[in-house]
């Protein structure tokens, strides 16, 4: 039996898994048909949650963030990189930024943020399996970089053109290399939801966890789902269930849960859930975007693992929530990108209520329409669109929100005033009107029919 406890139980030793070097790819045709939707597969086993004491969210805005998108300018990567900090807050929620290290851009970026001197985010490399990328971490005096490390037999066989055996060694050798330099590596087990878990898996990370041992280093693991198929159900099976991943990892793989990252991708919707299952099911990192820009459908939106985090935790734990308003704004002001309105968090209307029956609600108590203070919290006060359903409730909310008006200071939906805006709006639908009321228009119509608040 194994001297290792966990929850007080003794467990068996771990069993050694050797490589298993098939002449032919399994490409698991029975799931991934590619002229069909992929399937999901159950096998009625399930696994434990199990979420570390710390958990903690990680950074590749600026390298598979940029992967989706036109680069960001050098101050723009040096602006993200601040509100990154500042959301993140002192004690490291946000713990670490990666970079792409090629470009002069590249460099120039990662060489601004370091000056910054901050603790957190740690600024991180990203290269090839390439030993001569080394030099590049090493020149610009980086403790760690990701290293690509495909996994799947799509990667290995179709696109590499070598065996499991020679992939294998040949990624021990650049892990080899790392250490050598006194670089951590990081090992991105790319496309993990299509490789052969314990015929590849398990068997490379063993080694990886043995050379981790040897050298002191602590040697980490990103599971990455490069095509999203990941599901987040405990008693689906391998190679899609996303807890049996992380679960084999940590036990059958011998990686410390603090060592251990994943990385996914929205292919099939799934991919913020996914990054909160890997959380729940021992992986301390989840690494996201802002606003989740990434590789095809992108990664985990930073903002939403920033909430999903203070649900588990159930304590902000240093993050100032507010920022998440302030990356929104500077993306759509200064950097021109267009955040889709319904976007949670950061899109125009994502607290904005049409419903003249809601609105109704609202001013009876936000709490019914509102999904927590948006005004306190994201300093994003509850609103509300002006349609022909908006009623004389959902115009009395307009205003009071746009003008400030608390208390007894209200004005109610009776108001002459409110009567005179509802019948033109009512006016503006009954000749065939369709969109909804501009702020513009509103505010000129709340200056007409309610000149007393603007003296």
């Amino acid at each position: 039996m194994s001297d290792s406890f966990k929850g007080n139980l003794l467990y068996p030793k771990k069993i050694n898994y050797p490589i298993q070097d098939v002449a032919e790819p399994n490409l698991f045709d029975e799931l991934f048909d590619y002229d069909q939707v992929c399937k999901i597969a159950f096998d009625g086993i399930s696994v434990p949650m199990d979420m570390p004491d710390n958990i903690f969210i990680t950074d590749t805005t600026f390298r598979d963030g940029q992967q989706a998108r036109p680069p960001y300018t050098v101050d723009q990567v040096v602006h993200i990189f601040d509100l990154l900090h500042k959301l993140g807050g002192p004690n490291g929620v946000i713990r670490q930024s990666e970079f792409f290290l090629y470009s002069k851009t590249d460099r120039e970026a990662v060489e601004k943020c370091l000056e910054r001197n901050y603790k957190y985010p740690e600024v991180t490399g990203w290269i090839r399996a390439v030993k001569e990328d080394f030099k590049r971490v090493k020149e610009l005096g980086l403790k760690e970089t990701g290293i690509l490390t495909s996994a799947s037999d799509y990667h290995i066989f179709l696109k590499l053109k070598k065996s499991r055996k020679d992939a294998m060694e040949s990624y021990l050798d650049i892990v080899k290399a790392s250490l050598e330099e006194g670089i951590v590596p990081r090992c991105h087990l790319e496309d993990i939801t299509r490789a052969d878990f314990y015929g590849f898996i398990i068997p490379f990370v063993q080694e990886l966890m043995k050379l981790s041992e040897e050298s002191g280093i602590p040697i980490k693991i990103r599971a990455c789902d490069t095509m999203g198929y990941a599901v987040p159900y405990a008693e689906a099976s391998l190679p899609r269930s996303l807890p049996k991943i992380i679960h084999g990892l940590i036990n059958d793989g011998g990686v410390p849960s603090q060592q251990l990252e994943w990385h996914g991708h929205n292919d099939f919707h799934k991919v913020l859930v996914n990054a909160t299952t890997a959380w729940l099911y021992g992986c301390a990192a989840a690494n996201g975007t802002v606003l989740g820009f990434g590789e095809r459908t992108g990664n985990p939106p930073i903002e939403g693992l920033i909430f999903d985090y203070i649900s588990l935790i159930g304590d902000t734990n240093g993050i100032d929530t507010t920022v998440v308003t302030e990356i929104a704004e500077y993306f759509t002001k200064e950097i021109k990108t267009v955040i889709p309105p319904n976007f949670p968090f950061v899109g125009e209307d994502f607290n904005t209520t049409r419903a003249g029956i809601h609105a109704d609600g609202v001013i009876k108590d936000e709490r019914i329409y509102n999904i927590f203070n948006t005004d306190l919290i994201l300093k994003r006060p509850l609103d509300v669109l002006i349609t022909n359903v908006s009623g004389t409730a959902g115009i009395a909310h307009w205003v009071n929100t746009k003008l400030k008006l608390k208390g007894e200071d209200r004005i109610d939906k009776r108001h002459p005033g409110i009567m005179k805006i509802y019948n033109w709006v009512n006016d503006q639908y009954s000749t065939g009107r369709t969109s909804g009321i501009s702020n513009e228009e509103m505010l000129e119509l709340v200056k007409n029919h309610l000149p007393e608040y603007f003296k």
